[in-house]
Parts: C-alpha cells; structure tokens; sequence
C-alpha cells in the first residue's frame, strides 16, 4: 500500500451549511447545561500539576498520538504545553520517543475535549496558543452538528482566549470555522492554503505528501482586528 495514498474528504456539502449561522447563534445565547464527568475534572487538574503557575499555555485539541504536542513543546520551550485526547491507545503511541527524550514543558492528558474546553474557559487560565489541527470533519451534510464550529462547545472555544489556529485538508470545514468566528467575534476572519516544510502532524505530512491543499486559519482573541 502507497503511503501518500490519503484521499481529500468526500461530502455533497461544497460550501457553508446552511442552517451554521442558526446553530452558531443558538449556541451564543444559550447555556450549556450537561454537567462536567468527574474524570475530566481529574484530568484538568492533572494537566496543570506540572505548570509553574508562570509558563504561557498551549492547547494541542485532539492531539492524537502527540506529534504535534512534541514538536509545539519544542518549538516553544518557554510555554506549558498540554495534548488533550480521549483515546488512551493514541496517546500511548507518542512513538518513537521515550519518555526520557520527551520535553519537560508539556503533559498529556486523557480527556473529552468538550468538558476540557468548559473548564478551561470556567476555571483555567487564559490560553496563550490554541491549535485544532486536522479534526474528524464529518462531512456527510448531516454531521454538521458533529464538527466544532456546530458544536454547543464553540462558545468555549473562543472564551479560553490565546490565539487559535486550526488546519484541515477540507476547505469547507476551516470555511465553516472562519465563518462561525466571524459571527461570533463581529469582525473577519481570513483563512486559507498554505504549505509547510515542517508537518506539526502525521496526518498533515500525509497529506501533503499526497499532494492535497491544506487550509489553516488563525485567529487572536485578545486582537481587536485581524492582520
């Protein structure tokens, strides 16, 4: 089997979902009532255990096998890096690195990013970097409640603060996160292809190893407009 073999998402949706904007809004101005489990409570508390209480924070969501937390722990040595997953077998896959060549400025943790994200806005301190790179995009058209930007979660997203970066090799879905911030934060958000030499991911290096486009857009909360 080929390995740059990956296929970009298949779905009828070529563009924006129609019914975003209502579920956006929907989740705006409504609360969020499902009660936090106790072993995302446990799992909050453990990804701090190690911060000095000084060290700027980094959210890798859905880290997968922690890849990307690695190389974002390396890339900023002066920040607190946290992977959150919630599948213990990808995180024990973190290969080929042993423990002992791992950075000391981050932490693993196995959490539902949902809960995670609520208590990071409810609780936490701010976030100084937020990356969702290359998400589950759901495409079929009636998944959109499934993807972030549809999520009752997307409120919180934004409230943990930082500057936020996501990346998928489907361009309706980094077009659905750029339009429900928009909506959000009254103000643009461009996104758009890009390429890179150094893949924060495997799946970003599949793809691009495959020859798709991939898309990104990033965004800071705490700017009053976008460069």
């Amino acid at each position: 089997m080929s390995y740059a073999n990956s296929r970009i998402p298949e779905s009828a949706q070529q563009g924006v979902h129609a019914h975003l904007a209502a579920r956006v809004g929907t989740h705006l101005t409504q609360p969020f009532r499902k009660p936090v489990a106790d072993y995302n409570r446990a799992a909050f508390a453990e990804a701090f255990a190690g911060w000095n209480g000084r060290a700027p924070l980094i959210l890798d969501a859905g880290c997968g096998v922690g890849h990307s937390t690695i190389e974002l722990a390396r890339t900023f040595p002066d920040h607190w890096v946290i992977g959150v997953d919630r599948s213990e077998e990808r995180l024990r896959r973190r290969k080929p690195y042993p423990d002992a060549l791992l950075p000391g400025n981050m932490v693993f943790v196995r959490a539902d990013l949902v809960d995670f994200w609520r208590l990071l806005a409810e609780e936490g301190p701010p976030l100084a970097r937020h990356y969702i790179l290359y998400p589950n995009p759901w495409p079929k058209i009636g998944h959109l409640g499934r993807r972030w930007p549809a999520h009752p979660v997307f409120p919180f997203i934004l409230r943990a603060g930082g500057v936020l970066e996501c990346r998928s090799n489907w361009a309706v879905y980094v077009a659905e996160f750029a339009f429900a911030l928009e909506l959000a934060l009254g103000r643009p958000v461009p996104w758009g292809a890009f390429e890179t030499e150094r893949p924060l991911t495997p799946f970003e290096r599949k793809y691009r190893d495959s020859g798709q486009t991939l898309y990104r857009l990033c965004v800071d909360f705490d700017a009053a407009v976008e460069i």
